[in-house]
């Protein structure tokens, strides 16, 4: 099984939920201020708000994610010791991993979930489909 290929496919969907959650929030804020009606589609920003729920529910837990976790044990099964580098790893990981105490990260995951339901409130996800002659 190639277990190394396998972890590091995990690790690059674990960066890509990254950039999903953190430039959701930009995305939602720019995007209303340009007229674009994307970032308002419920399904995508119900998706955004689930995501920086869960993650800032596991960091209160004192839980790591799921992904983190499948990662990891990828690596050992691959007889690296969790995070051993290869070229994608190294890069993505510096961007991914950083030391800090969890409570560090669970707060800071609580503030930006704080304004991932402030643009929420300000910028309301539009459900359903738009009829003809909706603006």
């Amino acid at each position: 099984m190639p277990y190394q290929a396998l972890a590091d496919a995990v690790l690059l969907l674990h960066f890509g939920v990254v950039l999903f959650v953190v430039l959701g929030l930009p995305a939602i804020i720019v995007g209303n201020r340009a007229g674009w009606s994307w970032p308002n589609k419920g399904w995508w920003r119900l998706l955004h708000l689930v995501a920086i729920g869960v993650v800032a529910l596991q960091a209160w837990l004192g839980q790591y994610c799921p992904l983190t976790v499948l990662e990891s044990w990828l690596r050992e099964q691959a007889g690296q010791s969790a995070y051993a580098s290869s070229f994608i790893e190294h890069w993505v990981q510096r961007v991914l991993y950083y030391q800090a105490p969890l409570w560090v990260f669970a707060v800071m995951y609580t503030a930006f979930g704080v304004l991932v339901a402030w643009a929420w409130w300000r910028y309301p996800p539009r459900f359903g489909r738009r009829r003809k002659g909706d603006a």
